[in-house]
């Protein structure tokens, strides 16, 4: 638990400060700034959690970060006050930041998706602060429909999940497999459902599964009770395999993705849970015909998409746990230990 006061003429954020670890995260206050040309000043009301945010916070991802640093990809909140020639945005606008603010739209190319870029990674300071100083690049308009904590959920897992189907060209009536229930898996599930997809998900938690059902999958799998679990999906899916298979944990589990697609299917890889090193079977991936895509989140454009998509279907997401600034060290506590269903949150 960190004590924090009130501070007159400075912003509020916690910070990595001493060294890596959840438990080097400290209060830290520094100047609030006005907003320069082409900048906006937004009060923060809520930053998302994502497992990048954990490799950061550990010097897992970038261990020569210059501490100390504020970090947190993911955030929302409203806007207070814009700078000279900013047209996009003004004062009471309810915002959500961006990862990869300079991929506008198109293609992605080395230039438009830079590491040195992105919030939260390590050259960018990420968004676990009372107010924030951005760059018009860097944020969105929220969908109308949201919450700031709903909305802060949205920059990496609700976009991932959107680009994920996108790009494998779902169709209504085409069956999508979905690997646990954090995040990205949750938010496939809503956005496949609404698109009249049929929904397969496992899980090693009957409860989770159960509640994933209440959002509309169709077949439930718990892994750790039925070891062979690509049997079942090739049973339930006439011994097809499933249309799409979202790979969200990476690792050796990428050859058990390429086992239940069908032939002609597309398995993107959007997670790295079990690794960062994966060993598939060519002969499969031959025989399968299958698409295997890597997928980085994506552009601005693709947000504003799956925000028409949210406010046309009307789709919450699913905030498993909220915590208060004050718990942001338990709050990644609980992310670590991996019993979340949907986003874990933490509120300005």
């Amino acid at each position: 638990m960190m004590n924090l006061r009130r501070l007159g003429g400075f912003m509020r954020a916690i910070a990595l400060h001493d060294d890596f670890g959840i438990n080097q995260l400290q209060l830290i206050e520094q100047p609030d700034h006005t907003p320069g040309k082409n900048e906006v000043r937004v009060k923060l009301q809520a930053v998302s959690l994502n497992y990048v945010d954990l490799l950061v916070i550990k010097g897992l991802l970038n261990p020569k970060l210059s501490l100390p640093y504020i970090p947190v990809c993911d955030g929302a909140g409203v806007v207070k006050q814009v700078g000279e020639s900013v047209t996009m945005f003004k004062p009471g606008d309810t915002v959500a930041t961006t990862f990869i603010p300079d991929w506008i739209d198109g293609k992605p190319t080395a230039a438009k998706t830079d590491y040195s870029t992105r919030q939260g990674l390590g050259a960018v300071v990420g968004q676990l602060s009372d107010y924030k100083v951005f760059s018009v690049n860097q944020l969105i308009h929220s969908p109308a429909n949201l919450s700031a904590i709903e909305a802060s959920t949205l920059p990496i897992a609700g976009l991932t999940a959107w680009n994920a189907l996108k790009h494998s060209n779902l169709q209504a009536g085409q069956t999508v497999l979905l690997h646990g229930t954090g995040g990205v898996s949750i938010f496939a599930l809503q956005f496949a459902k609404a698109q009249g997809a049929t929904v397969i998900i496992t899980s090693s938690s009957d409860d989770k599964l159960k509640r994933a059902q209440q959002l509309g999958a169709d077949f439930l799998i718990n892994y750790k009770s039925t070891p062979d679990w690509e049997a079942v999906v090739h049973q339930v899916t006439a011994g097809n395999g499933a249309d799409i298979v979202i790979e969200t944990v990476g690792g050796q589990n990428l050859q058990r993705s390429l086992n239940t697609v069908r032939m002609g299917g597309y398995v993107p890889v959007v997670g790295l849970l079990d690794g960062f090193d994966a060993n598939i079977n060519a002969l499969t991936l031959l025989h399968q015909q299958a698409t295997i895509k890597g997928l980085e989140v994506g552009s601005t454009q693709d947000f504003s998409e799956m925000n028409q998509a949210i406010e046309s279907h009307n789709i919450h997401p699913v905030i498993d746990r909220v915590f208060s600034f004050e718990q942001a060290q338990s709050a990644f506590e609980y992310l670590e230990q991996g019993l979340h269903f949907g986003k874990v949150v933490v509120t300005v």
